[in-house]
């Protein structure tokens, strides 16, 4: 992942537009901070990034290929966006287990790795419904991150984590960052925009601007 850029990128669902005219370039080795109130668009932005929807106007093309024509998904990509589909019947090491098979490209070792880099013990066969809110978010965040994404699309990664937790996962989207990972985080914290972001975006009804402003006028 190298470059994404989006031209004139709009969607409506429900005869609103969710997203207005949107254009945007991003690079690897960054993280982009989108910042709005709830229904602003954060959400559907990541959504249309991901191929999860798609816009009637505009193209987003990643490395020169067009969503929708050229590719379905973005390759390498790893993300959260709202809540995660996580199977309360097993362990987290078997949650990610069983998510490696449908591509086939992260190990056991690497499995375990991203566990630990959550704080999550891969060795630990509880089942995960019985794991508070922020384990169940740390291991979002693992299963976001094992296969080694070179675009990782974050919606509010903080969520339901301790102080303790939260500095963790600040310091592993930052070495992400310096491994050249491109990450696109939404999110309400302040901090997390103060301390992670290379660029920060604003997102208001369905509008994107450039809101570098922001953090240093709050």
């Amino acid at each position: 992942m190298s470059e994404l850029i989006l031209r004139h990128v709009t969607k409506t669902l429900k005869n609103r537009k969710v997203l207005k005219d949107i254009t945007a370039r991003f690079e690897s080795g960054k993280i982009y901070g989108f910042y709005g109130r709830n229904g602003s668009g954060k959400t559907m932005l990541l959504r249309a990034i991901a191929g999860l929807i798609y816009p009637e106007e505009g193209e987003i093309c990643i490395n020169g290929q067009k969503l929708q024509e050229d590719i379905d998904f973005p390759p390498d990509m790893g993300i959260i966006i709202e809540h995660t589909s996580l199977l309360p019947q097993y362990s987290a090491y078997m949650n990610l287990k069983m998510l490696s098979e449908i591509r086939k490209v992260a190990t056991d070792e690497d499995i375990r790795t991203a566990l630990r880099r959550v704080s999550l013990d891969p060795d630990d066969k509880r089942k995960v419904k019985v794991y508070s809110l922020g384990m169940k978010q740390r291991l979002a965040i693992a299963q976001a991150i094992f296969e080694h994404p070179k675009l990782l699309l974050l919606d509010e990664p903080t969520n339901a984590l301790d102080e303790e937790s939260i500095r963790e996962i600040r310091t592993l989207l930052l070495n992400m960052r310096d491994e050249g990972c491109m990450i696109l985080l939404a999110s309400h914290n302040k901090d997390d925009l103060k301390l992670l972001c290379d660029e920060i975006y604003r997102m208001d009804e369905g509008m994107l601007s450039n809101f570098d402003d922001y953090i240093t006028n709050k």
